[in-house]
This record gives structure tokens, C-alpha cells and sequence, in this order.
């Protein structure tokens, strides 16, 4: 039996063992033991990650340390000990009698005691044990503490301190913890309650931060200064949080241990602080494939995709022809839909994948509509519910004059096979072998179907995960491997003249894709692909192209404002001058025209109001050249339209300085610029509230919502069908 149970004879007892109240100490926390006598249990709570945070937290962590120095002696080295199982019993059993907490809670309890007690023991040694210099010291029993600690403790205590093996240790571990390379600077405030105080600062929605940003605020002095080894640290990680290719990714580190080159322990998670493991945030450690496994899955995918390719070809050739009679019928006959007659869902591609009626499929040898071959790759169906009548009809009706989905109720059109799904099961992937798009990870932005007044509902914490975030990614990955891109050719993307104001192809090469999938600093080739998708995807769709337009950063970027300021207000006047009839707002992704930082520009000359969102947050005065070639456009413009205005306020433009997302490091600017503008049409706003709009309010974006622009780009360019 150990000494510091003696204090508690078994013979009296009127509740089980581990059920008797704990005296010795216990008035340390007086508040705590009054609300236990009134029957008031104190209410704590956890963090998303199951560590103390406040209300209470700090309150439960001093109580548990009173409680061990009472009850465990400091003569105990291995809390693993059997022997102190029953002191563990009756501090657990005290804790519930003050406390409202869960029994699940009890290993965090005890581990955390575990961890106060080594921290007693170490500061008896410092403080009493040792010199400055580090000198064993044999000094008495402080008076202090000779209610927590017998004479025979103590002794027991220095001797163990006086022996050879102690003091290698002790001091190995002395100079550890003298000189570390990042010192953490928030003295007993620990990682749990640091980010609780973050996130409350910061009015976030978020229940988390990553390690790699917690890690560098709790490195933070009082005077708010960074210290430059700890901001290289973390700019090091938000690169590797966005370079990382999931699918290419072999190491099992984390990002702020690869960032720091140090191992990873199984039983932490660096810079989250104690009581959270790799197995309480549901971090699996996978098994790292061989470069044998990596080759084979490759060619897997690769010939996936050929194959692929080779059903696409023969879907769009002719379907089975009746060689007796292949000169007069068009025989659609497919051997992928059921013969004869089946109730069918009629899917439509354009301007966004989705389902538009119901109806019956006739698939039969010879079939022919109204005594007509039918086109080739469709098949005859009858229309029976249109769930968008406005819909445009596939083929047009020339015998009834139908063009659209509502006016063919009740009668026969030609559908393409590939946007005929059979059966009454809404499917959640669409059968075009060309398309391939799953509906359930297809973008926001891409689904027609999504209301308007839903996009309110957009977290600012980037919304749930997708079952998988890099599909289009690792899809678009495997497609150019078999292209030969990598040999220096280019694809074209054509750009409508509805865009920019005048019709031309955008190119894109390796350097162009390697941006979208390896995370680096983005080309005007891939912004102005990404505006395309823009307009094909939200604007166009949405009625949009009526309140936005583009301004094309090829042609607007800062060295050209300085080359050719004539040709950029030629220009950028011209797509003023086209819709000076209503009201508008001009995206301007503007460069600093070396390869730079991107940033927004966002102009309704008919209010004479410019939109500057900048996610270094810095302001136009950095760059004097834009803004006065801005401001020379708006005010031609404004002599064009003929609106008189006083002398004295001929230069009274409107510039708005946006608290918008703010980058962390030096890659993400193009992102969040392409971001802005989703945003902005999202929300279907000509104005730009000056701290942003409240559905996408955020410090920064994280990592999941610019994936979702890469994946967004990268979906787009599989539909266009240019690789």
C-alpha cells in the first residue's frame, strides 16, 4: 500500500472505495468544492479535437493538478504503474462529483494528471534541488509543501535525483529544453485554448485551424512580432499544403513535420498540442506503394482512358445499319439500351449537365421518325413530362415546328443516346461516355438545378468535403500522359467574342496545365480559361451576361497600361461603350504584367465606381499607372455618354479599398482573384460591400476552396474535349 493512501482506511467507509471524498487538498479550489456542496456540477467543454478550452477548462486542469500532488506521491516514476490504479479511481471519482462531464472523458482526465504530476516533480527539482548552474542541491523539505509530501517522500525523492543515470538524463534533456529552434511564446496558455481564442477574435465559423497556422501563432510574442525562421516555416507549409498531388503523394508526414524535416511520432499530431493523437483526428497512416505499384497503376489509367476514347469514337459513328437496306434506313438500333420500348429520364449537356424530362425510349432495328432516318447517334423517344419546358430541344421537330422541350409533349423527337438514361431511378452519374460528370461531386457552380437562393447557404468554412477532391485532377492528370503535351504542343481553347469583345483561342501548354495541378502561380492563359468557364457555367446560364462582363488581362495588364495606354483605353472604352444602357459590372483581373500578383479591379462606369480587392490587402496607390489609366477610361466614357458633370468634380471617382480573403503566402493571388469573381456572380451583385459579402466572409481561403477551382478548371477542360 502506498503512503499517500494511508490517509484513508478502508473500516468507515459508507460508499464504495473508489467513491470516497477526497480530503487532503481538496480546499486548494474552494470555488469548486463550494458549487459541489450546493450539488452544482461545473459545466466544461471540449474543442473539436476533445481538448479542454474554456468555459471551465483551466478551472478542471488546476483541479486535476491539486488532486494528483494529493493523492499520487512524488516518489511514483510510471503512471502506468498498477499500483496507482486506485488512486486514478478515486481522482476520476472525484472530478465527477465536482463536474458535468462524460465517462468517456476519463483517459483524457488521467492522462492529463499523469502529465501534471511529471510537471510537480520537475519543478520541486528546479527550484529546490538545483543551483543556477545546475548543481545538485540537498536541500530540506520545503515548509511549503510538507502538507503534500512526507519526510520519507523527500528523501526517497533527492535520492533518486543524486544518481548517475538521473543526472544524464536530466541533463540531456535540460539543454533540450534551453535552447529549442522554435520556442513556443504563450507561456501556460496551451494549443487547445490558443485556438479557441483565435478563432473568437476572429468571429470564425471554423471549428479548427491547421497545425502548420497554429503552430506559428503560438510562436508569437506579446509584442506581435514573427520572428523570420518561424514565418519561413510556415509559408514553407502553405506551399506544401497546396503543391502536394494527393495522388502523387508518398509521405505519410504531416505538412508542418515535412516543413521542419522531423519524423512523425504515432502518438501526437505536431503543433495541435497534448491531448490530441493521430487516432482522435481519424489520421490513417497508408502504406507508402512501391514505385512497381505506382508504374502499375499508371498504365492501369492509361490504357482506362484509351479504351475510353475508343467507346467515345464508336458512339459517335453510325449505329448498326441494316445492310439490307443501309442506303434508305438510318438504323440506330444500340445495343446498350434495352430493345423495344422503356421508360427513360432525357438529360440535356448544355449549358450544364442535367436532366430535363421524362419520357420513353424506342429502340428498335429500323426505327424511323415521321418516315425519317433518324440522326445519327440518337435514338426515337416520346415526351411525356417536361421538367423544363423552356428547354431547347436536341433536334428540332421539322414536322411539328417543336424547338422546345414543352412543345413536344405527347409526340416523338429525335435524343442523342448519350443523354438517354432508362429507368425512373434518378441517376447520380450521367451515362455520356464523353462526359462522365458524377452529380454528386459536380462543382456548385455547374449545377442549374442548384436555386439561387440557395447560395446563402454557402459556408464561409468552404462547405462539406467531397467524397473526392482531386478526381478531375487525377482524371485530367492521366489524360495528358497520353498526349503530347509534355513534347512542348499546346491546346487551344477557343474564347468566344461575347467574353472579351473579340473572338480568338486561348493556348495552353505543359507549363500552363502543371499550374492547375501542381499548385503554382497562374498564367493569363489559365485565368482567362477559368473566365470562360465563367460565362459557359454561371453566366450564361443564370442570365448573368446582362449585369457582368470580362476585361481581358492579356490586354490590360500593367505593362501594357504603360507601353500602350492608347490601345488599353481603345479597348477597355469599347466594352464600356457596348452596354451603356444599363447598368454593369466589369471584371478586370489585373497583373502586374511580370509574371506577378493578381489582383481584381472591378468597374461599373455607369455608377463611375471601382471595386479594388487585393488579397495582399494592399491598395491602389501601389500601383499609380492603373489608376490613372482607370480613371482616364471612366471619365472618356462618361464624355461619350454626353453626362455633363461640374468642373470641380470631373475627378470624383469612387474607389473602394475591399477587405476581402487574404493570402498567406506567395502563390495563392490568382486564386483567390478567379474566387472574387465566382463569388461576386454567385451572390448576383453589381455592388461590393466594402468588408466583403457575408456569405464568403472569411480570413482566408482554405485549401479545399481552392482546390475547388482547380477541379472546376480542370472538369471544364475534359468537357471541352481539346486534349
Amino acid at each position: 500500500m502506498m503512503a499517500s493512501n494511508e490517509d484513508h482506511p478502508h473500516g468507515d467507509e459508507t460508499v464504495g472505495g473508489a467513491e470516497r471524498e477526497i480530503k487532503r487538498g481538496i480546499t486548494v479550489m474552494k470555488k469548486v468544492i463550494r458549487d459541489r456542496d450546493r450539488g452544482v456540477l461545473i459545466k466544461v467543454h471540449w474543442n473539436e479535437g476533445g481538448q479542454l478550452i474554456e468555459p471551465n477548462g483551466s478551472t478542471l486542469t488546476s483541479f486535476i493538478g491539486a488532486l494528483v500532488r494529493n493523492e499520487v506521491p512524488i516518489t511514483c516514476d510510471n503512471w502506468r504503474n498498477k499500483q496507482l490504479n486506485e488512486a486514478k479511481d478515486k481522482i476520476w471519482s472525484e472530478i465527477k462529483r465536482c463536474f458535468d462531464i462524460e465517462e468517456n472523458r476519463r483517459d483524457h482526465c488521467l492522462k492529463l494528471a499523469g502529465k501534471l504530476l511529471r510537471g510537480f516533480r520537475t519543478f520541486l527539482s528546479t527550484t529546490f534541488l538545483r543551483d543556477t548552474e545546475g548543481t545538485f542541491v540537498d536541500a530540506e523539505l520545503p515548509s511549503k509543501y510538507a502538507s503534500l509530501i512526507s519526510p520519507k517522500e523527500w528523501e526517497t525523492f533527492k535520492s533518486k535525483r543524486k544518481t548517475q543515470e538521473f543526472k544524464s538524463v536530466s541533463e540531456t534533456n535540460r539543454q533540450r529544453a534551453s535552447s529549442p529552434a522554435y520556442p513556443y511564446r504563450k507561456g501556460r496558455v496551451g494549443y487547445g485554448r490558443l485556438e479557441q481564442s483565435i478563432l473568437t477574435k476572429e468571429n470564425s465559423s471554423e471549428t479548427s485551424l491547421p497545425a502548420h497556422v497554429l503552430w506559428k501563432e503560438a510562436r508569437v510574442g506579446k509584442d506581435g512580432k514573427i520572428k523570420e525562421d518561424v514565418q519561413q516555416i510556415f509559408e514553407k507549409c502553405e506551399t506544401l499544403s497546396q503543391s502536394i498531388v494527393p495522388y502523387e503523394d508518398t509521405d505519410c508526414r504531416s505538412i508542418l513535420s515535412r516543413a521542419l524535416d522531423v519524423p512523425e511520432y504515432s502518438g501526437r499530431v505536431r503543433g495541435k498540442g497534448f491531448g490530441i493523437t493521430q487516432k482522435s483526428l481519424n489520421i490513417k497512416k497508408q502504406k507508402t506503394p512501391s514505385n512497381k505499384e505506382l508504374q502499375q497503376t499508371l498504365e492501369a489509367l492509361k490504357a482506362e482512358v484509351l479504351e475510353l476514347r475508343k467507346e467515345r469514337e464508336r458512339d459517335r459513328a453510325a449505329g448498326f445499319k441494316d445492310t439490307s437496306d443501309k442506303d434508305s434506313i438510318n438504323c440506330n438500333f444500340q445495343p446498350t439500351i434495352p430493345e423495344g420500348i422503356s421508360p427513360c429520364h432525357l438529360y440535356l449537356a448544355r449549358p450544364t449537365y442535367r436532366m430535363v424530362g421524362k419520357g420513353k425510349v424506342h429502340n428498335n432495328l429500323g426505327e424511323l421518325l415521321h418516315t425519317k432516318p433518324l440522326p445519327t447517334g440518337s435514338l426515337k423517344v416520346s415526351v411525356d413530362i417536361a421538367l423544363e419546358k423552356d428547354a431547347l430541344l436536341p433536334h428540332p421537330d421539322d414536322v411539328s415546328d417543336a424547338t422546345l422541350l414543352g412543345d413536344a409533349i405527347g409526340s416523338f423527337v429525335a435524343w442523342p443516346t448519350d443523354l438517354i438514361i432508362v429507368g425512373y431511378e434518378t441517376p447520380t452519374k450521367s451515362k455520356a461516355k464523353d462526359k462522365g460528370i458524377a452529380r454528386e461531386i459536380e462543382s456548385v457552380a455547374s449545377q442549374k438545378e442548384i436555386p439561387v437562393a440557395k447560395k446563402t447557404e454557402i459556408s464561409k468554412r468552404t462547405g462539406a468535403k467531397k467524397k473526392n477532391p482531386s478526381k478531375y485532377r487525377a482524371c485530367l492528370h492521366t489524360y495528358l500522359e497520353t498526349t503530347d503535351i509534355s513534347d512542348g504542343c499546346v491546346r487551344l481553347i477557343p474564347m468566344d467574342g461575347a467574353i472579351f469583345g473579340f473572338e480568338y483561342a486561348e493556348p495552353l501548354g505543359k507549363e500552363d496545365f502543371d499550374q492547375i495541378l501542381y499548385h503554382t502561380q497562374l498564367s493569363v492563359g489559365v485565368i482567362n480559361t477559368y473566365m470562360r468557364y465563367l460565362y459557359d457555367k454561371l453566366m450564361g446560364p443564370r442570365g448573368l451576361e446582362q449585369r457582368f462582363s470580362f476585361l481581358n488581362p492579356m490586354k490590360t495588364n500593367l505593362t501594357e497600361m504603360i507601353r500602350k495606354p492608347d490601345e488599353v483605353r481603345t479597348y477597355v472604352v469599347e466594352r464600356f461603350m457596348a452596354d451603356t444602357d444599363r447598368e454593369k459590372l466589369f471584371f478586370l483581373p489585373f497583373n502586374t504584367g511580370d509574371g506577378g500578383h493578381w489582383l481584381l479591379v472591378a468597374i461599373n462606369p455607369f455608377k463611375e465606381i471601382v471595386y479594388y480587392l487585393d488579397s495582399l490587402h494592399n491598395d491602389w496607390t501601389t500601383y499609380p499607372a492603373m489608376k490613372t489609366i482607370v480613371d482616364t477610361i471612366i471619365q472618356t466614357v462618361r464624355a461619350q455618354r454626353k453626362i455633363q458633370v461640374p468642373k470641380r468634380k470631373a475627378n470624383n471617382i469612387t474607389w473602394n479599398r475591399v477587405e476581402c480573403p487574404r493570402q498567406r503566402n506567395n502563390i495563392d493571388c490568382g486564386y483567390y482573384t478567379l474566387r472574387f469573381m465566382k463569388e461576386t456572380l454567385l451572390m448576383d451583385r453589381t455592388d461590393i460591400p466594402s468588408d466583403y459579402f457575408d456569405e464568403y466572409r472569411c480570413a482566408y481561403y482554405s485549401k479545399d476552396q481552392l482546390d475547388e477551382i482547380k477541379e472546376e478548371l480542370c472538369q471544364f477542360i475534359i468537357e471541352l474535349q481539346v486534349l
